[in-house]
């Protein structure tokens, strides 16, 4: 591979670390091309952009980025894709799905300003995205007032039911 076409990897790679505040680093040893083209179309439908990555190219995009990514430099060794995602959780979702087989299987992965290791795809699943969390907001404030308009309306019915009994 020629010098520029290496500078120009390593350019958009810094590109999408820019881009997408999310990514994961993934194992795809043992994936056949059939499995690695469903792979994609998962993350094609989940919105996940994943690209297969030379490990030094990769380890010289995070040095030229302003994030520290030194502790993902032990994890760049073997196959290596970089899912990048704008949710947090929605590639831990999908490597969930594959967990039983252990192909795909989770290097590391920066999510919410942290790192994260191959053992913590569980806690990776458990982070909100924005839009849950907006929803659970929204949630909480209505309960109240729920159980106020429940409250009056079993009231009018108790009161409705004393004066027929009446």
């Amino acid at each position: 591979m020629k010098k520029e076409v290496k500078d120009t990897i390593i350019v958009e790679l810094g590109q999408k670390l820019k881009e997408f505040p999310h990514f994961y680093l993934v194992d795809l040893t043992g994936l056949n091309a059939e499995a690695t083209s469903n792979l994609r179309r998962k993350c094609f439908k989940s919105e996940i952009n994943m690209v297969v990555v030379k490990n030094t190219l990769l380890h010289k995009a995070f040095e030229a980025s302003d994030v520290d990514f030194a502790p993902l430099y032990g994890c760049l060794k073997g196959t290596t894709a970089v899912m990048f995602s704008q949710t947090a959780n929605v590639p831990a979702k999908l490597l969930k799905e594959y967990a039983k087989d252990g192909v795909p299987s989770l290097k590391a992965a920066y999510a919410e300003t942290g790192f994260y290791g191959a053992d913590q795809l569980a806690e990776l699943v458990a982070i909100k995205s924005k839009e849950e969390l907006i929803a659970d907001v929204v949630a909480l404030l209505q309960s109240p007032i729920r159980n106020v308009i429940s409250a009056l309306e079993n009231k009018g019915e108790g009161e409705a039911t004393e004066a027929a009994a009446e």
